[in-house]
């Protein structure tokens, strides 16, 4: 067992006696916690103390989310991302899911497009095996690949990039190799924004990290986006801006 199941396992254990107090009870202490943290120091300290608190109640959030959703989080059906791209992609189109992790969208684009051809790629063994372990059309498959580095040879019909960008550090870079090796009529991409809410410019003021996940290089502004697209040679067809995400088809300039 590892230390991350173990200490969950702990608190599970921990957390049933805890169950016994009603939830008005503990919600009271909770709020009352979080009452005096907010008084401690001056304003702008308490402000810190506070989104820093807010971090992790949003963890917690996703991964109960996650377990509620049976092991795929309740925002892939709620937002209806996964229709933004399906809307998009012809009947028999190719498909590249870049960074498909354990195929959730590409299982979405291979249903709603039996006679297109979908291959989902990922470089970790982890999310590919569960990937691969779930029922999926005949239509789909997946490969074993790190996009940085070497692509499924072109042409494509569509390329998926969704959540991916901002996890890349030479983002114009690989976006130039994506239409140089995979020659695509188009690129579908999904990221986080950071104009998602003023907190994002608070944190920033307040020196506070405003990435929703630490492995994020960026969490573009519009402005930063269509410069990033442009300086790739991607021409922006269209442009959403739903749920605190950038969503946005692009077709190359030449």
């Amino acid at each position: 067992m590892t230390i991350k199941r173990f200490l969950l396992a702990a608190v599970s254990f921990l957390a049933k006696p805890l169950g016994l107090v009603p939830f008005v009870l503990r919600r009271g202490v909770l709020r009352s916690l979080l009452l005096l943290e907010s008084r401690i120091g001056s304003s702008e300290a308490a402000l810190r103390h506070l989104l820093l608190v807010q971090d992790d109640i949003e963890r917690l959030l996703s991964e109960r989310a996650t377990a509620y959703g049976g092991g795929t989080n309740p925002k892939h059906r709620l937002t209806l991302y996964h229709e933004f791209f399906i809307e998009r992609i012809g009947e028999e189109a190719t498909v590249l899911d870049i960074g498909c992790g354990i195929g959730a969208v590409a299982r979405s684009i291979a249903s709603a497009r039996p006679k297109a051809k979908v291959v989902g790629i990922d470089y970790d063994p982890a999310s590919l095996a569960k990937a691969r372990s779930l029922p999926s059309p005949e239509n789909l498959s997946f490969l074993d690949q790190d996009a940085l580095h070497k692509l499924p040879e072109g042409p494509w019909d569509v390329i998926i990039l969704s959540n991916v960008l901002e996890h890349i550090a030479e983002r114009v870079s690989f976006l130039k190799s994506i239409i140089r090796q995979a020659r695509p009529r188009k690129i579908l991409v999904r990221v986080p924004m950071f104009e998602r809410s003023w907190h994002m410019p608070l944190r920033r003021e307040l020196k506070i990290d405003f990435r929703s996940d630490p492995t994020h290089y960026i969490e573009h502004t519009l402005s930063e986006f269509e410069e990033e697209m442009a300086q790739a040679g991607l021409r922006v067809t269209e442009r959403l801006t739903l749920w605190g995400e950038i969503w946005a088809s692009c077709e190359a300039s030449t």
